[in-house]
């Protein structure tokens, strides 16, 4: 899986199957964080957002594995980017927090989570929400433009990781921030576990090793880069079983430290 165009094609048909999947409640399977719907009780990635202002239950898939709006400082009249944004989730919770002043603009790569969320803000009628197509390594939004840069669990899932943070620097405005969630690990992963598909597009091969996930964001040039919660995530050795071999599983155990589920923000320069 080092090829990024094969990466893309994987993650991409993935949400596809998911979106898809969500309009037929009568055949949807569970779904973990970043649509891992092979694992069928990952309930420990994700956070409850149902009590959420804002939130709207047709726009949950369960792709999650954090709440980057409770640390995102989000205030009225912001223009909010949500990286990966899916059926909308985030992004009809941070327009609660902009209000009518405000704009959230949601940007996904995958046309039916377009479809998905633009059907579900239909029904919801705002006039201040966007989605967007278009990569997170290129994203189609001006300069300087945005406030604040939201997303959840979606950065471990794109390949150039240090293309994406760039671009985020880039769209912010000077003292604009970002807060996503996401997943990393401590420690090193063996070339079996990396190599897997499936654990990519479930967010746990795509992941890297935290320091080097802090060091790419320095080295943006973001400032007061602070973790705002970190959870850890356990891998049952039945789902381990299923990706790797025997001995694959003794490395990963061996050199795997532990997969943890971060709140990170940081700001760019004034």
């Amino acid at each position: 899986m080092n090829n990024p165009e094969k990466i893309k094609n994987v993650v991409k048909e993935k949400y596809g199957s998911i979106a898809k999947a969500a309009d037929d409640k009568s055949s949807r399977e569970p779904v973990s964080c970043c649509g891992s719907e092979d694992i069928t009780d990952y309930s420990v990635f994700s956070d409850d957002y149902s009590k959420l202002d804002g939130y709207v239950a047709e726009a949950d898939l369960g792709l999650g594995c954090g709440l980057p709006t409770e640390y995102a400082g989000i205030k009225k009249g912001d223009t909010i980017v949500d990286l990966g944004s899916g059926a909308g989730n985030d992004v009809f919770i941070a327009r609660q927090l902009v209000g009518e002043e405000g704009k959230v603009i949601g940007l996904d790569f995958t046309g039916e989570m377009i479809e998905k969320a633009n059907s579900n803000n239909a029904k919801l009628g705002y006039t201040n929400v966007e989605f967007k197509f278009g990569e997170i390594e290129t994203m189609p939004i001006e300069n300087n433009s945005v406030d604040v840069v939201i997303s959840n669990c979606v950065l471990n899932l794109v390949p150039g990781k240090k293309k994406a943070f760039s671009e985020i620097y880039r769209i912010l405005k000077p003292g604009g921030h970002f807060c996503v969630s996401d997943i990393v690990i401590k420690g090193e992963m063996s070339n079996e576990l990396k190599k897997s598909a499936e654990l990519y597009a479930g967010c746990v091969s795509g992941a890297i090793d935290q320091e080097e996930y802090s060091n790419i964001i320095t080295e943006t040039g973001f400032e007061k880069v602070e973790i705002k919660k970190s959870k850890v995530i356990e891998l049952p050795d039945d789902i381990l079983s299923e990706y790797l071999t025997g001995n694959g599983i003794k490395s990963y155990k061996e050199n795997v430290e532990g997969i943890y589920s971060i709140t990170v923000v940081g700001y760019k320069k004034n």
